[in-house]
């Protein structure tokens, strides 16, 4: 895949995204419902998550995981260990723990989907996807997250946290606040396939 990689910045050591997820969406006019189509044109790495995440092509895991496997390693040394986000949305299969799983299958590292644990939303909360600055999602996380200690042996690694797309940073955020406090990490290092 071709890819334009680009350093994001937060409280974490080093960060980078693969690609710019949307590059041009040029409203198309409504549909019957009255609903604004548009005509949107993705770079390769933000297609290939769309088709995983919107329409189900689990056939994207693989191809996603060997770009980040042939990138990361050269930016982030070390990795010991791969934290994929918790996800917003309950999913029978979530797109970031099958990336997760199938890259540390790939770098010859475990992969943590219950390090972080993060508590549901209130029923009246609104969706993290509809709030629109910063602040108001970092109100939302906060105090969402803990840590489990289910690291079992000695030592402190540096961790890859992985999530699919950044935006304001806000839940890479909460998530590597929590991490630092984590007697067994060192270094945390984070990558996203795209930014928005």
């Amino acid at each position: 895949m071709k890819v334009n990689i680009r350093n994001i910045a937060g409280n974490w050591d080093k960060g980078v995204a693969l690609d710019k997820h949307t590059v041009r969406s040029i409203p198309k006019g409504s549909n019957e419902s009255g609903h604004m189509q548009f005509d949107t044109i993705r770079s390769e790495v933000g297609e290939a998550l769309y088709q995983l995440k919107y329409r189900g092509d689990w056939d994207q895991v693989e191809p996603l995981a060997q770009e980040l496997a042939t990138r990361l390693p050269s930016l982030f040394p070390n990795i010991g260990l791969i934290v994929p986000v918790p996800a917003t949305n309950y999913r029978p299969k979530q797109p970031v723990l099958e990336i997760a799983t199938a890259l540390a299958k790939k770098l010859g590292v475990p992969s943590f989907d219950n390090i972080v644990q993060k508590e549901p939303a209130a029923d009246s909360a609104p969706q993290l996807k509809n709030l629109t600055t910063k602040a108001e999602k970092e109100a939302a996380l906060t105090d969402r997250f803990s840590i489990n200690d289910e690291i079992t042996s000695r030592g402190r690694w540096n961790v890859l946290v992985l999530d699919d797309l950044f935006d304001t940073g806000a839940s890479l955020e909460a998530v590597c606040a929590v991490l630092r406090g984590y007697r067994k990490i060192r270094k945390i290092y984070v990558a996203t396939l795209t930014w928005k």
